[in-house]
């Protein structure tokens, strides 16, 4: 998915479902100035994805013992 995320930025906002912007990142990819940006900002919006995801399952296990 990170590979996704720095080749087809806008790619990666539409397969997590975040359609509105994945659009805005599609019209700021299309200039090349602004592929870099784009890129940029679709890796770390996954990886904050991937860290609440995972601060999630600390949360629930905590509740849980």
């Amino acid at each position: 998915m990170t590979l996704i995320a720095i080749l087809l930025p806008f790619l990666s906002f539409f397969l997590r479902g975040k359609i509105l912007t994945g659009i805005l990142c599609l019209i700021l990819q299309i200039t090349i100035l602004g592929w870099i940006p784009a890129a940029i900002w679709a890796v770390t919006s996954l990886q904050n994805a991937r860290a609440d995801r995972r601060t999630d399952r600390i949360i629930r296990a905590m509740k849980r013992g």
